[in-house]
């Protein structure tokens, strides 16, 4: 319907362009009186082609940029078209105080005023576009569409916790519950590693996607999918932290070099792997526990062992029963970055010594 309408009015134009030069040549006296009617007549035919091929051109171009304009006002929120036409009033009231001095000096006062006000309108729009999160939250506006706002419960989720699964049980015992917002570039990496051609990597992002699907039919937590991006920022990790700057959300992750980076940047950070570590229960030296011994040790004649919250037992001669379950006494306990180890020895060489 847009290229037949832009078709139309470009064939009327073009159509009365052709009229309107050849009456200046009949009025001119270039053509004699038996020319000017057939001029008139061709003129108005090829005026009404030119048009017809122009306004098709035209049409197409038209069409798509209404598409698009469409696409924007319905991802658009009202409180975006508000803060958008603000600006551009503001840009234009910026530019009508030299505008008003511009015009004293004829059509070069009219030509550069024409032009400050649309400079003015733009950069007025520009700017609150750019910066309508913190405008909304400013002037109390709500939500901006598709893009994040600071809540007093809303929090990031990166592409690792999502990966690890175990904020759907933390989510499910009510530590962790409102909104949790997964930036769009999160969902596109993860999407990404589920189509890997690798069956780890196209395991972990399918598991990532089925976490997204879990936290959704929780009924105390709101999963928010954000459209806001940084074109400006390479990487994810970089994107993400500049949203929870932006939006002055927290950010939960198990990426202890991203935990690192954030936190540099004054970002807060919730770690899962320190909150399950703060949850494991306090071994004592002396302690005794039950472990299972999987597998050698980094040093000669260790054995290796896990409980069941994960935490990596050391037990020292422990390569001997490899296999087992065995009863094992606590030496002495490491924190490291990913968690505690504990290192043991077996029960019956704790007694002989």
């Amino acid at each position: 319907m847009v290229v037949v309408v832009v078709r139309l009015l470009s064939m009327f134009v073009c159509s009365y362009g052709g009229y309107r030069i050849a009456a200046l040549l009949n009025e001119n006296y270039i053509l004699r009186n038996p020319q000017q009617a057939l001029a008139i007549i061709v003129s108005i035919i090829l005026g009404l082609l030119i048009g017809y091929v122009l306004g098709g051109v035209l049409g197409r171009y038209s069409a798509s940029a209404l598409g698009g304009l469409d696409t924007l006002v319905f991802k658009a929120s009202g409180a975006d078209i508000f803060l958008i036409i603000m600006g551009a009033l503001a840009g234009l009231l910026i530019a009508l105080l030299p505008s008003v001095a511009l015009l004293h000096f004829a059509w070069p006062g009219y030509v550069i005023s024409l032009i400050l006000f649309l400079f003015g309108g733009f950069i007025g729009g520009r700017m609150s576009y750019i910066k309508r999160s913190e405008l909304a939250a400013m002037f109390k506006l709500g939500g901006v569409s598709g893009h994040a706002v600071p809540g007093s419960n809303a929090r990031i989720l990166d592409t690792s916790v999502i990966i690890d699964g175990r904020v759907v049980d933390i989510a499910k015992a009510g530590f962790l519950d409102g909104t949790m917002v997964v930036p769009r570039f999160v969902l596109e990496e993860l999407q990404s590693v589920a189509d890997s051609a690798d069956n780890l990597k196209r395991s972990r992002g399918r598991r990532g996607l089925d976490v997204l699907n879990s936290l959704q039919r929780l009924d105390n937590v709101r999963i928010e999918i954000t459209d806001q991006d940084f074109p400006e920022v390479t990487g994810v990790d970089s994107k993400l932290t500049t949203l929870s700057k932006v939006t002055g959300m927290p950010m939960v992750t198990n990426d202890f070099n991203l935990n690192r980076v954030a936190e540099l940047q004054g970002v807060q950070i919730l770690n899962i792997n320190e909150l399950a570590g703060a949850l494991r229960p306090v071994v004592l030296p002396g302690e005794e526990m039950q472990v299972k011994i999987i597998r050698e040790g980094k040093e000669s004649g260790q054995g290796v062992g896990y409980l069941d919250d994960g935490t990596m037992i050391v037990v020292e001669h422990g390569k001997k029963a490899i296999g087992s379950e065995s009863t094992v006494v606590a030496t002495s306990v490491l924190q490291t970055p990913a968690g505690k180890m504990i290192f043991t020895e077996l029960k019956e060489d704790a007694q002989e010594r």
